[in-house]
């Protein structure tokens, strides 16, 4: 990596503003940032301020958006940019990416194709409020100003201080999409999230099992059945805490972080030995940026909360945000991990939820400088999580809020993975997961086999394997068959991982051009690719064309296994036949069931 700084000085005022370009040479991504500061003699407040501006100068520009909803998370709408301003935003704080995903793709002249045309790919690192400004000119020129939304955010700036912007990231693709996606990727491998180089665990999660209704006969259990299934770590989700409020649902509980003596009377340790003597790692799940008014941390410290002071509470979930911004707020929160990890230093795995946006914003510990809580909250919550990781380096945790409400690389260098949505629905995960593959590598995106959808087991198992693979269903509910297939597949995954995780991604057939979708995943020596292929929706008769395979070697010879197969029986006629790396690129074979909501994946090694 190789950093250029542009300086620049006001000539009539003691102003400095600071232009930084980070160039990572062998991804092919840019990283820019802004630093601003001044030698007034009074405070000098910074009502608008960005990370970067892009300039453009084609015939044609089109934008590809994500956007969507609790559920409905990536859903991609594509469209041409015409005159004026296209602003793309949050305002919620916390949970920033609800409604508008802080990512897009641009291209140039023309709409960009997996491998044609001019695109650009640009995400803010900032887990708060963002805001892109697409600005055509009447010259027909366009200005891509992308950084903190300064919605209610005008920064009072001290002499002799300095104010840094979040980083900008992008890069560019004359070659289409495929080639974008994959060095942003790559990028993100070793730059962007924690143990980027590491193999991931298979979890299985009790929520699905169990919600808040547990005990530790049960979630004894359900160790066992994760064992039998082949997986790494066992998932304690929500529910585990709170005494003279028992956490039994949402409204109650949360901010009490001591174990709950009734569900659980010998405590965390006590179940991080049970698990681990029956061959699982323990993980648990905490929320702690967030607080219910029915519990004992408010009742404490009503002062903790952000709110305004004279309007009434305004809850989202039964709950608040807790004033990350105030010192005393920081210790706490870190405390609630540190007091976790030390007291059970074998826990494995740490699941970050935040399910609340801000409303009714007010800082008590802000007084009367109320317009800095935007940005102060991130800037809290990141020194909450530079405390975590100065002293739990390399302890894995997932990114959640609610969903996929929080999905940036400012956060991401902090964990292992996001959850990409509640919705594991595995048609509906398709297209999430079709879209997050723009941005973030397959291993940083949480994909759990559970009851949701109308699909069948496999279906719901092969969509899961793009990702980190992971489960939260009744294990006991499902038949021997089931069962036998689900452990195999598991251990198929682990096997996979390597190319699915660090291969280079090729998306053949989209989901939204077509009713199916076909991708697939090659290493980086053309020896190994796994191609995951679903039909969806297809209409009676439907043409199932040939698909072109992408990322082989032409002079190769490929042999072709269908795995994750229900019964020992495959349903394409290409199983155990040998092709050369030309004939599949060229020519192209079948790789999709005939009938809807049915999924093959298919294993092609060289010879």
């Amino acid at each position: 990596m190789s950093t250029t700084v542009i300086k620049l000085k006001d000539p009539k005022y003691p102003f400095e503003v600071a232009l930084y370009v980070a160039a990572y040479k062998q991804q092919d991504v840019f990283k820019t940032w802004t630093e601003i500061r001044h030698q007034e003699k009074g405070n000098v407040v910074l009502s608008n301020y960005a990370s970067a501006m892009l300039h453009f100068d084609r015939q044609h520009y089109f934008l590809t958006q994500f956007h969507g909803d609790w559920a409905e998370e990536m859903k991609m709408q594509e469209s041409e940019l015409t005159s004026g301003i296209k602003v793309l935003d949050t305002k919620l704080g916390t949970r920033a990416a609800m409604y508008q995903s802080p990512f897009f793709m641009l291209s140039l002249n023309r709409l960009s194709t997996e491998t044609t045309g001019e695109v650009v790919g640009g995400t803010l690192a900032w887990t708060g409020n963002f805001r892109f400004a697409f600005e055509l000119d009447e010259v027909n020129s366009l200005r891509v100003v992308a950084g903190i939304n300064p919605y209610a955010s005008a920064y009072t700036l001290a002499p002799n201080t300095t104010f840094t912007t979040p980083g900008f990231i992008f890069s560019y693709s004359n070659t289409g999409r495929h080639d974008l996606s994959n060095r942003l990727q790559r990028w993100a491998a070793k730059y962007g999230v924690l143990n980027g180089d590491k193999p991931r665990d298979v979890l299985l999660n009790n929520w699905e099992a169990t919600f808040f209704d547990f005990d530790e006969p049960k979630l004894a259990t359900l160790f066992g059945e994760g064992h039998d299934l082949g997986a790494d770590i066992f998932l304690l989700d929500d529910g585990w805490f709170a005494n003279k409020y028992p956490r039994n649902a949402d409204n109650a509980g949360l901010g009490d972080w001591e174990v709950n003596k009734k569900k659980l009377p010998n405590g965390i340790g006590n179940l991080v030995k049970t698990a681990e003597g029956k061959g699982i790692k323990f993980g648990i799940w905490v929320e702690p940026e967030m607080v219910n008014p029915k519990s004992e941390l408010y009742e404490k410290h009503p002062d903790w909360v952000l709110q305004l002071q004279n309007r009434e509470e305004h809850y989202y979930r039964n709950q608040l945000v807790l004033d990350l911004i105030n010192p005393k707020v920081q210790d706490f929160v870190f405390g609630v991990l540190d007091k976790l990890l030390t007291e059970n230093p074998t826990i494995a795995y740490i699941k970050w939820d935040c399910n609340r946006m801000i409303t009714n914003a007010y800082s008590p510990y802000l007084k009367n400088d109320q317009s800095k809580l935007y940005v102060d909250y991130v800037r809290g919550l990141y020194k909450v999580l530079d405390r975590v990781r100065a002293k739990y380096p390399s302890l894995p945790m997932m990114l959640c809020s609610g969903g996929g409400a929080r999905v940036d690389y400012g956060a991401l260098p902090y964990f292992s993975e996001f959850w990409a949505s509640d919705n594991t629905d595995g048609v509906e995960r398709v297209y999430m997961q079709w879209g997050y593959s723009y941005f973030f590598p397959s291993f940083t995106v949480a994909a759990h086999v559970t009851s949701w959808g109308k699909q069948s087991l496999k279906f719901r198992t092969d969509v899961a394997m793009m990702g980190r693979l992971g489960y939260d269903i009744e294990l006991d509910k499902l038949s021997k068959e089931e069962l036998a297939f689900s452990r195999k597949a598991v251990a198929t995954y682990k096997a996979l991982q390597p190319v699915i995780a660090h291969g280079s991604l090729y998306r053949l057939i989209s989901p939204y051009e077509e009713n199916r979708a076909v991708l697939m995943y090659v290493d980086d020596q053309k020896s190994r690719a796994v191609l995951f292929s679903y039909n969806l929706h297809t209409r009676y008769r439907e043409d199932l064309q040939l698909v072109k395979l992408q990322g082989l070697a032409p002079e190769k010879r490929y042999s072709i296994r269908e795995i994750n197969l229900e019964g020992d029986k495959a349903v394409l006629g290409v199983n155990n036949k040998v092709y050369s790396g030309d004939f599949l690129m060229k020519q192209g074979i079948g790789v999709s069931h005939w009938d809807p909501l049915k999924s093959v994946v298919l294993e092609i090694t060289a010879e």
